[in-house]
């Protein structure tokens, strides 16, 4: 039997302090962090597709609300000379077991699968490579390791799309849990308002029989999770 929980009265001091730290995140300038040595920082989306931010039944606005922030990172990023620009997106097989979890979404082939225009359309977008993926991870069943082989040089790594707690955790913290087990000194850097999750308020989840999903709390709390592991979280960059 599990211990009772009583979050409305124990979390308050945690939550106002979580507000606290969400709301002083420093801001990072993205000219320094690439510096004279571009060819040392990669920029990842994960997952700015048109199933999560424009149709289908895991689509909301406030992922497709990033679209203009991740569009300018990844311009401002290859102005300063930065060429490792990198789409993970899910692209799924339509038998995989994600989809008992999950509605059947972004399935391979589909519309849903493809990288919304606005970063498809960009004028260096031939310069951007796509990683399909599977699951949540961008890592596991995807060619992300060989791509990461293939560019040794790169050991800063600015991660940017949806969602905060699902996806962009995955890979936050694969990148900082491989440096921490190899001893890579390598810099992960999220910015806060780069990254968002999705809202299934407790109405409506109480209504469909699903689960709920409070977004501002999973975005924050996760984000925070992810800087106590050390990656650095930013309001911007």
């Amino acid at each position: 039997m599990t211990r009772s929980l009583n979050l409305t009265a124990t979390a308050a001091p945690f939550l106002s302090y979580l507000d606290r730290w969400y709301t002083s995140l420093p801001s990072a300038d993205l000219a320094s962090i690439v510096g004279d040595t571009p060819d040392r920082v990669a920029v990842l989306s994960i997952d700015m597709i048109n199933g999560f931010c424009k149709q289908g039944p895991l689509s909301g606005p406030r992922v497709g609300a990033l679209i203009p922030a991740v569009v300018d990172i990844f311009t401002r990023a290859h102005s300063l000379g930065v060429r490792s620009l990198v789409l993970t997106q899910d692209t799924h097989d339509p038998n995989t077991p994600e989809f008992g979890f999950y509605p059947p979404h972004c399935i391979a082939g589909t519309p849903e699968s493809q990288a919304v225009s606005e970063l498809a359309e960009l004028p260096f977008a031939d310069q951007i490579t796509t990683i399909e993926k599977n699951s949540l991870s961008s890592h596991l069943g995807t060619s992300l390791g060989s791509w990461l082989a293939a560019h040794p040089q790169v050991d800063t790594f600015i991660i940017v799309g949806d969602c905060t707690d699902l996806c962009v955790f995955s890979a936050a913290m694969h990148l900082r849990l491989e440096a921490n087990a190899l001893n890579l000194q390598r810099r992960v850097i999220v910015p806060a308002a780069a990254v968002d999750t999705f809202d299934t308020p407790v109405d409506l989840a109480q209504s469909l029989g699903i689960m709920a999903h409070d977004g501002d709390l999973h975005h924050a709390l996760f984000l925070h999770t992810m800087a106590q592991n050390g990656v650095e979280v930013v309001a911007t960059v």
